[in-house]
């Protein structure tokens, strides 16, 4: 039987990403809405790194929101790609917080796989926050990361989040694909 509460993050969850794909800014409220559903569930299923990160993405989807709405610097917010260095650098931010969630919700909680959960979980953070700046590269994570998801949810049960992160990998090829031809046509 499919839980309550999954099913409505499951309903959320579809509505903001597709919002996300055409850039409609009604993304971040209705994912401030998908996390909070979430929370509960994954606290329910053990998921510390997935609770934790459903927590943090509450003021990060109110920063790019705002980033969205306001246009940050009254400049227009356009599609770009993140410089070597900075890829180099949000790597390194991302393998070293997963280590450190990871170390810490198996030496001090019950969590149920935290070494895979906090791997995810830091690479969410930081697609999230690259989709803050439009930056393609979050497409490219987040592929990873719901490949990943798909095997998290299968795992513990929970059978609309499975389907729900699969429908999240193709729709992150798409809009991975989709961004990429508008970068094309933007004006250097």
């Amino acid at each position: 039987m499919v839980n309550q509460l999954e099913l409505i993050g499951f309903a959320f969850g579809i509505i903001g990403v597709y919002l996300t794909l055409k850039e409609n800014s009604l993304c971040f409220p209705t994912g401030l809405i998908n996390v909070a559903v979430s929370s509960i569930l994954f606290y329910q299923q053990q998921l510390f790194a997935d609770t934790l990160q459903q927590l943090v993405y509450i003021p990060i989807l109110f920063y790019g929101w705002y980033a969205w709405k306001f246009k940050l610097a009254n400049t227009k917010l356009t599609i770009g790609t993140l410089s070597k260095a900075e890829k180099l650098n949000y790597t390194a931010i991302t393998v070293l917080f997963a280590a450190a969630l990871g170390t810490l919700l198996r030496n001090h909680t019950t969590a149920s796989i935290p070494w895979i959960d906090s791997a995810a979980t830091a690479a969410s953070f930081l697609a999230q926050y690259l989709i803050a700046r439009k930056k393609i590269e979050n497409w490219i994570i987040w592929i990873a990361v719901n490949v990943l998801y798909i095997g998290i949810y299968t795992y513990k049960g929970l059978p609309l989040y499975s389907i729900l992160f699969f429908i999240y990998l193709i729709l992150a090829i798409s809009g991975y694909r989709t961004w990429k031809k508008q970068l094309l046509i933007l004006p250097l």
